[in-house]
């Protein structure tokens, strides 16, 4: 067993203690979340050094996405207190040095420039962007996890769109 398939099974076991206490989420069984979040990487075509996860929640996609790009130092924001609360120990059981975990809206973060910048179904494609502004520039790539009407989010924006199944994943650049 690879030592991403330990750390998985590891936050399958933390996620059932928290969801006994805290309904986290409804996943019974996280495979399909786990592929669907690494799924992605498969046509990402840089390697970021710092990355940024918009509404993390649960973890999906950024858990395992630092998981597989230890590389990278990864913020995750989300400002639900429970949520947070529970990446923070994720963090720490797992042993993910790379992430850091920021209890709050990115609107309320210190500004800097990430090279990667994802979220899961958390909005509106150009509302997101507006969130994020001071967080990329021309070289960073969005990388956003959507459903099947996203072609009418993306009016007006230069993005690749990769499909599998219900499931749309965005890459693009925005300025």
């Amino acid at each position: 067993m690879s030592n991403f398939e330990e750390n998985v099974a590891k936050f399958g076991e933390i996620l059932k203690q928290f969801n006994k206490i805290h309904s986290l989420t409804n996943y019974k069984d996280i495979k399909n979340q786990v592929m669907d979040s690494i799924a992605p990487l498969e046509f990402l075509d840089i390697n970021p050094k710092i990355a940024i996860d918009i509404g993390s929640g649960a973890g999906f996609p950024a858990i395992f996405l630092a998981m597989k790009i230890q590389e990278c130092e990864w913020h995750l924001f989300e400002p639900n207190l429970k949520k947070s609360s529970f990446l923070s120990y994720a963090k720490i059981n797992l042993g993910l040095k790379n992430i850091t975990v920021h209890s709050k809206k990115i609107q309320e973060g210190e500004k800097f420039k990430a090279d990667l910048i994802t979220s899961r179904a958390l909005m509106k494609t150009k509302d997101l962007i507006k969130i994020c502004d001071g967080f990329y520039d021309e070289n960073t790539k969005f990388m956003l996890y959507k459903g099947s009407s996203v072609v009418d989010e993306l009016d007006g924006l230069k993005a690749k769109i990769y499909n599998n199944k219900n499931r749309n994943y965005i890459i693009m650049s925005v300025k």
